[in-house]
């Protein structure tokens, strides 16, 4: 398996161009399910999860093409042979249970496997089939498959989800695109990613009003035609790489970056004393003076504090002049980079879903491994600011998020470089 070795050398100065965002695409590549015409989608991530969809919507019958080295996604769902999303394939990503709610509401019935995806809790189906079950579709898990059946089709109604789940608030919002009459799905997600699936199915003539607020409602119409949409801002890439000079000192500009996408995680950067400003081609992002001071995190649903960004932050409290609680509201067991960062003289105590950080003043290089997506990109911050080599393996994960890690690093002064696996 491949690994990257870090050096830690100093300041980082430059420009990272920020891609578009993998969540936001991984559930608009679903949404030519429900149409017979093309789907275009352009400013798309490349990523190994693209691909993963990619394969998912090509074994139901899809037609899926890569343009423009990846960047545009153009589809057609005009031929579907199968209903059915297998294990194999939904395995490997979590975000393969989006095809139920659109499968379900074109034609009436579904077979999608249980997911899979980076080992963070258990992250269960159950909000996504009380959704789709409250528009009258029937729903059983047999061997490991929901089998999911509307015969008379989906029907509108008024819905309120337990938890404002982001992947349960996609899949129910696409399956009432195509349903008969109003639907009103309360205490929805508000995430960016869900504001840019709407403003995409409004392309395709959906008829969706709320989108940001925590109260959506959809007006279902008989069909939706083809759209081209360009994907928004990867806020998490973003976030990732604000960190970086943060860590390691200099003034990095990221390309694409929007405030509004990154509100609350700009707030505790500048808490820690790290300035972050609006440029007309992004945002810039500099250590003010010194040291980061600690500041306390709490993960929670947008607008607040997410959940991708607690490992990253994580790496930067590592290094901070204090100590600084890291509180996990939203998966479970998301604390593995934590003894990673140990082995690099970090000094971090785990109770349940608390983490205490006190900063040292310095990190050292060490030999980790990447147990998931945002945990390895920490575990590559933190060796941008550790004395010494720093080699982080299993670093698979990586791609499933981050499009050219090691270029947009190097672009900026990191001494950074992939090592081929034998």
């Amino acid at each position: 398996m491949d690994s990257i070795l870090v050096t830690g050398n100093g300041p980082l100065n430059g420009q990272i161009p920020i891609a578009g965002a993998k969540n936001a695409c991984l559930t608009l590549m679903p949404a030519t399910l429900l149409s017979e015409e093309p789907l275009t989608l352009t400013n798309a991530p490349r990523l190994s999860d693209i691909k993963t969809m990619t394969a998912l919507l090509q074994s139901l019958g899809a037609e899926v093409s890569s343009l423009q080295d990846g960047q545009v996604i153009a589809m057609s769902s005009h031929n579907l042979t199968s209903q059915t999303a297998d294990y194999d394939i939904v395995r490997k990503m979590r975000a393969s249970n989006l095809v139920l709610g659109p499968l379900l509401a074109r034609f009436g019935q579904a077979v999608v496997s249980l997911p899979g995806g980076c080992a963070i809790g258990a992250r269960p189906m159950d909000l996504h089939v009380e959704g789709l079950e409250a528009l009258g579709a029937e729903i059983e898990l047999k061997d490991g498959y929901l089998h999911a059946h509307a015969p008379g089709g989906l029907k509108g109604a008024v819905h309120e989800m337990r938890f404002a789940s982001v992947g349960a608030t996609e899949n129910i919002v696409m399956a009432a695109t195509l349903a008969k009459g109003t639907t009103v799905l309360k205490n929805a997600a508000r995430e960016p990613e869900i504001v840019d699936l709407v403003e995409c199915l409004r392309k395709m003539g959906a008829q969706i009003s709320g989108e940001g607020t925590s109260t959506i409602e959809i007006q279902g119409v008989d069909r939706l035609h083809g759209a081209t949409h360009q994907v928004v801002t990867d806020r998490i890439e973003l976030g990732t790489y604000m960190l970086a000079p943060a860590i390691c000192g200099g003034e990095v500009e990221l390309l694409g970056g929007r405030m509004s996408l990154v509100d609350s995680f700009a707030a505790k950067l500048d808490a820690a004393g790290v300035s972050v400003t609006e440029t007309q081609a992004g945002l810039k992002v500099a250590r003010k003076n010194g040291r980061v001071a600690a500041v306390d995190v709490v993960t929670e649903p947008f607008p607040g504090f997410p959940t991708d960004l607690q490992a990253q932050m994580m790496a930067l409290m590592c290094t901070a002049e204090g100590t600084s609680v890291l509180e996990e509201r939203i998966f479970e067991n998301r604390f593995m980079h934590a003894p990673e960062l140990v082995r690099m003289g970090a000094n971090i105590e785990v109770h349940g879903g608390t983490a205490t950080v006190t900063g040292v003043e310095q990190l050292k290089g060490a030999p980790v491994m990447a147990t998931d997506l945002r945990a390895s990109v920490s575990l590559i911050l933190a060796g941008l600011a550790a004395e010494g080599e720093t080699t982080v393996s299993r670093v698979y994960h990586l791609d499933r998020g981050y499009e050219q890690v090691v270029r947009k690093l190097e672009g900026v002064g990191a001494k950074i470089e992939r090592i081929k696996g034998q």
